[in-house]
Order: structure tokens, then C-alpha cells, then sequence
């Protein structure tokens, strides 16, 4: 009794550390997406829902696992694991391929037999065996509430997942207006890119980007009299019509210029902005293989 009470007390730990992990996950992208500004409050909470529901469903079906393999002689702790890591579709999947039958015990040694089996493997008594008790055992759901807590969760994320998936496509809720003083939140993808901002320089390299993909920073001005914003940009494949635009927005205040085909790295003045955090943006439309170095001195 000690040790299956151990048991369950391990797998209750292990689903609050699993929570507490997308806690904690969802808090530091908070602070560093700087509260999810730029989007619409929906947006995030039907994310956080799909993320919750999806743990909630892993979690019921794992609990129901675990009552399982408790009546098979298996061990629940192992399966409801796999279960939760391997989320509810694959780790049942795996779980019913290796299920073990249910057993009983050997009237005189105590081993665990097949309920079919005529003799003992371990002792090799004879077994009396019934064709009623035993081959056409009763075959019924245990622990449905269980598994109706898995199916109900897993309609509620469904249900996120499709509010998420149409809002987002919507695109009325995200903010993708480069001149906004808000983040800005990109629906596509850039790629074969390499991303740093180390002692207040910027370096941004990549393959391609979705068109009007925004690639932001967030720099400081110590003294805008003297200071001035350098940009170093190469731009080795331009299509017809393709852009690189640099914004800088801070506040009210968004200027931008079009860095597709710079001679000669920039230097713009700083004068119309003010001391404190400015908004350093490239806005990619259609040009590929870019390399660029941006800082304020």
C-alpha cells in the first residue's frame, strides 16, 4: 500500500512539474514579447487554452493508464510518463501494442499467470480453470471519468485550436504595421537565419523571408545631439521590384529608409527622436541572402 501510494505521488509530481514548465514558459515569453503587445488579448489566451487543454487531455488519459496497468501487473508510473511525454495519441498507440493481459495469481506460489494458462510457469501447479471465469472473462471500461476527462479536455482544445488558427488567418488581431510603436507580430517564417545583438550591435543575417517579414530590435539613444544610427547592409539577391526598408520608430515619431542597395554603410542622425528606447526595424520584401550590422554610436 506504502509503495503505490509512492508511486502515485511520484506521478502527481511529475504532472505539476510538467505544468509548472509551460508556467514558466509562457511567463518568460511574456516579458520578453514585453506583455504580447501588438496583440489582441484572444490571441495568446486561446494559445495558453490549446497548451492547457492538450496537458489537461495527456493528463486523463495518462491517469487512466496508470489504473490499467495497475490491474494488468505492469508498471503505471513508466506508461503514465510515456503517456504524457509522448502526448495522448502516440503514447496510447505504444501503450496498446505492449498491453499486457490481465493476470492472477498462482493459487500456490503467488506468481502472476495468464488467466488462461493450464499451468503455473513458475511453480508448474495445475490450474482449474473455468471457461467462464477465465477465457470468456468479462470485458467492460474502468475508470471512465477518467476518459471522459481526456475527451472533454480534448474537444476544449480543439476548440482553442481552431479559434487560434482562425484569428490568426483573420490577421485583424496582431499587429503588423512596422511604423506601429507597438511589437511587431509576424504570421511567416525567415529562414536560414542567423540573429545577435551583442554590445549594442545588431547582426542579422538570413536566406529569405516571407514578403513584408519584420525583423525587430529594440536599441537605447544615450545622446541624440551626437549620436548616430550605423548601418552596414548587403543585399546580395534582389528580385524585380524586391525592397529592404530600415524603420525606426520611437513613440509617435517613424521614419524609414530603403536600404536595398546601400553604396556605402548608413549613418542617419537621431535628431528628431529622443534620449531612451527606439524601435530598429528591417522590413524584408523579396530580397535574399541579406547580411546586416546596425548599432547606435
Amino acid at each position: 500500500m506504502k509503495h503505490t501510494k509512492n508511486r502515485k505521488l511520484l506521478l502527481y509530481i511529475t504532472v505539476g512539474a510538467i505544468f509548472l514548465l509551460v508556467f514558466l514558459r509562457f511567463g518568460l515569453f511574456f516579458l520578453k514579447s514585453e506583455g504580447f503587445s501588438g496583440l489582441s488579448v484572444g490571441i495568446p489566451l486561446l494559445l495558453f487554452g490549446v497548451v492547457i487543454f492538450a496537458f489537461c487531455t495527456s493528463g486523463f488519459l495518462a491517469a487512466w493508464v496508470y489504473e490499467d496497468c495497475g490491474k494488468r501487473g505492469d508498471d503505471p508510473i513508466l506508461w503514465a510518463i510515456v503517456v504524457l511525454v509522448a502526448t495522448p495519441l502516440i503514447g496510447w498507440m505504444i501503450y496498446f501494442l505492449r498491453r499486457p493481459e490481465i493476470k492472477r495469481d498462482c493459487p500456490a506460489c503467488g506468481h502472476q499467470i495468464s488467466l488462461r494458462a493450464k499451468y503455473c510457469e513458475e511453480c508448474g501447479t495445475h490450474m482449474e480453470n473455468k471457461e467462464d471465469d477465465t477465457i470468456m472473462v468479462k470485458q467492460e471500461t474502468h475508470h471512465l471519468k477518467w476518459i471522459i476527462g481526456g475527451v472533454i479536455s480534448m474537444a476544449l482544445m480543439l476548440v482553442c485550436l481552431t479559434g487560434f488558427i482562425v484569428t490568426v488567418a483573420a490577421g485583424n488581431n496582431i499587429n503588423t504595421n512596422a511604423a506601429s510603436n507597438e511589437r511587431v507580430w509576424n504570421t511567416g517564417v525567415i529562414g536560414m537565419d542567423s540573429n545577435s545583438f551583442i554590445d549594442g550591435v545588431w547582426k542579422l543575417k538570413f536566406g529569405s523571408a516571407s514578403e513584408g517579414f519584420i525583423k525587430e530590435q529594440n536599441m537605447k539613444i544615450q545622446d541624440v545631439d551626437t549620436q548616430m544610427l550605423h548601418a552596414d547592409i548587403s543585399c546580395k539577391t534582389v528580385p524585380d521590384g524586391a525592397t529592404l526598408v530600415l524603420w525606426l520608430v520611437q513613440g509617435d515619431t517613424a521614419r524609414s529608409v530603403d536600404v536595398t542597395d546601400l553604396s556605402e554603410p548608413l549613418e542617419y542622425p537621431l535628431d528628431e527622436f529622443e534620449n531612451g528606447k527606439i524601435h530598429v526595424r528591417l522590413q524584408i520584401n523579396g530580397v535574399k541572402d541579406t547580411s546586416s550590422e546596425i548599432y547606435i554610436q
